[in-house]
């Protein structure tokens, strides 16, 4: 299926039926007074979070959406029925915002969350409505309400708990298809990563957490090299990011020093709170470094690289490393899942003691 991650859609609730003039008209009742009917309600519009779902792909080609209207008021009583709703499916993870103002709406981050987007028109008044002890036989109705119509944007944002982040051939797919149950596609040529894996990691029982996988950022992506910033979106809502290093390139010409400050340069030129969010350095493919180098090789990285933070050296090929990086990464996200959670503030008004 093909991954898209953002579109445009016209939404148009239905407009409320139109209210009736009517007189009933029995046998023997020569005055039997009004009795036109309310129109129905338009049908509104709905979106819901679908954990089945994780790419806006229907939405590309299909953008308009529009809600029955809702029925017109009849005599004898008779009101309109309600306009048929309609429901749009989509991602968990969506931000849905004005198409013109850019202004953010709704978001969906739980799954089955309904919200409503449009709401339908109001049906208009029969003339029953309108009768009185002055106005016996009114002739007064009103038109239907008309629903609401929008313009809107919706942008995917895939909800993971971890990031990774690295230039094309780091070895990103490998980790996550080592450590997950995510199966991304894996060669020896760069950009193989065409579009976010999402992969869940399971440390123990009911314990776990999910990677995200991006295409590989390499320097000038803010430029429109390679594919440029448009996964970066898919790593804000991260808690933590893993900057995965090739540290054994094919070609010797290249640096992974360089590789990893241009990674950083392009993650700040992006936005400045993602490159502020908490990033571990994850040195990979040990496997292809001769036993005897491996530390020195390391610590002259870490040393030209200037790093302070946690560093952890892996082969995601031969999973030599990566239990404990698993672990560590579990502490760190289930320590911040708690630290996230709301506490209830006690009223102060209500904070003494119980009586007696």
């Amino acid at each position: 299926m093909k991954f898209v991650d953002e579109a445009y859609i016209d939404i148009a609730a239905g407009d409320g039926g139109n209210g009736c003039v009517s007189f009933r008209h029995e046998k023997y009742k020569e005055f039997g007074g009004p009795n036109g009917g309310d129109g129905g309600r338009g049908g509104h519009v709905y979106a819901v979070a679908d954990p089945n779902l994780n790419t806006l792909v229907d939405y590309r080609y299909s953008r308009r959406h529009e809600a029955k209207r809702g029925e017109h008021g009849m005599g004898s009583d008779m009101f309109g029925a309600a306009g048929d709703d309609i429901t749009l499916k989509m991602p968990v993870g969506t931000i849905i915002s004005d198409a013109e103002t850019g202004e953010v709406l709704y978001e969906l981050l739980t799954p089955g969350e309904l919200i409503t987007i449009a709401k339908g028109g109001d049906g208009g008044f029969g003339n029953m409505r309108f009768k009185s002890a002055i106005n016996r036989a009114p002739r007064q109705k009103t038109p239907g309400w008309p629903g609401e119509r929008k313009n809107l944007k919706l942008e995917l944002k895939v909800l993971a708990d971890v990031g990774l982040l690295g230039m094309p051939n780091a070895g990103k797919s490998t980790f996550i298809a080592a450590v997950s149950n995510a199966r991304p596609k894996i060669a020896d040529y760069p950009f193989t990563t065409l579009h976010p894996n999402l992969g869940v990691v399971r440390v123990g029982p009911e314990q776990s957490f999910v990677v995200a996988d991006i295409p590989g950022l390499i320097e000038g992506a803010s430029e429109g090299a390679g594919l440029g910033h448009q996964f970066l979106r898919h790593l804000q809502r991260t808690r933590l990011l893993l900057h995965i290093v090739d540290l054994a390139p094919f070609d010797d010409a290249v640096d992974p020093v360089a590789q990893a400050k241009a990674i950083v340069g392009e993650l700040k030129k992006y936005d400045a709170d993602l490159y502020d969010k908490p990033r571990w350095l994850v040195l990979n493919k040990l496997d292809m470094v001769p036993a005897d180098e491996r530390a020195a090789k390391v610590k002259d990285f870490v040393k030209r690289f200037k790093w302070k933070g946690p560093v952890f050296e892996i082969s995601a090929l031969t999973r030599e490393g990566c239990e404990p990086l698993i672990k560590a990464i579990y502490q760190h996200v289930h320590g911040q899942q708690q630290a996230e959670q709301v506490h209830v503030e006690v009223d102060p008004r209500f904070a003494g003691d119980a009586p007696a």
